[in-house]
């Protein structure tokens, strides 16, 4: 909230129309408070944090096709300030590992938002970006069962069975999907640890190869292989990563 403008910029997300409502008429009581947008899922979400540059986000956490963390995920660096708003304190700790100013349980009375509040305007400092790596609330048994890449507006949902190869390069990475290449600010030993290690095999320093999409390992020049996919690709493999394949096939 700058100087200028005495006014904080609110965005609501929620996927319930009665929640959203309450949260409104919560906030109305709050004269610096102006409620700039109201989301019912998370792609809404994404959008409007892009347009709008909110100074505070409140954001349900359990919703359909992007849960809470999945957003924050998407955010494009610096992040709002995020409270998150859910009927469960199972995501309490994920919630301020990626950095959340508060976490509130529904139903959610004026006193715990008027702290809530109390403590984002006290705040001297842009808040600190999630690390990426922590921005979906997860639990770590369950391998990711899909990838979220942000391209402009636009938000792309690959599930992992789909995903050919992962390619790293400088410092994103890029999901390769039949024709699909998207590029993502991620790192690739991140991605390995997250996917399910029965599908998905480092054969390379620069390569996550999906095990279901080779067709054939050939011999390239001496202690070089090459792996090639169904749909003709090839892709580098080194030693460790033949030794590995070699265990898995």
């Amino acid at each position: 909230m700058s100087k200028n403008d005495p006014k904080m910029k609110v965005i609501v997300v929620d996927d319930e129309s009665p929640a959203r409502q309450l949260m409104r008429e919560l906030l109305s009581e709050h004269r610096d408070i102006e409620v700039v947008a109201e989301c019912a899922n998370g792609f809404e979400a994404v959008k409007a944090v892009a347009e709008l540059s909110p100074d505070l986000i409140f954001l349900d956490i359990q919703m359909p096709k992007l849960d809470g963390f999945e957003v924050v995920e998407l955010l494009d660096d610096p992040v709002p300030a995020i409270i998150f708003v859910t009927a469960y304190d199972a995501y309490a700790l994920k919630a301020f590992e990626i950095h959340a100013l508060d976490y509130l349980l529904k139903p959610i009375s004026a006193q715990r938002l008027a702290d809530a509040l109390d403590q984002a305007r006290a705040r001297s400092s842009p808040p600190v970006s999630p690390p990426k790596d922590l921005a979906r609330a997860r639990d770590t048994d369950r391998p990711l069962d899909r990838i979220l890449v942000r391209d402009g507006s636009r938000v792309h949902v690959v599930p992992a069975h789909r995903i050919d190869y992962i390619e790293a390069q400088d410092d994103v990475v890029v999901v390769v999907s039949g024709d699909l290449r998207l590029r993502k600010a991620q790192r690739l030993g991140d991605l390995e640890k997250a996917l399910d290690s029965n599908r998905f095999l480092r054969v390379h320093r620069s390569y996550l190869l999906n095990l279901d999409r080779i067709d054939r390992i050939e011999l390239y020049a001496k202690d070089s292989r090459i792996a090639i996919l169904r749909d003709g690709t090839r892709l580098p493999v080194s030693r460790s990563g033949y030794s590995r394949l070699r265990e898995r096939l």
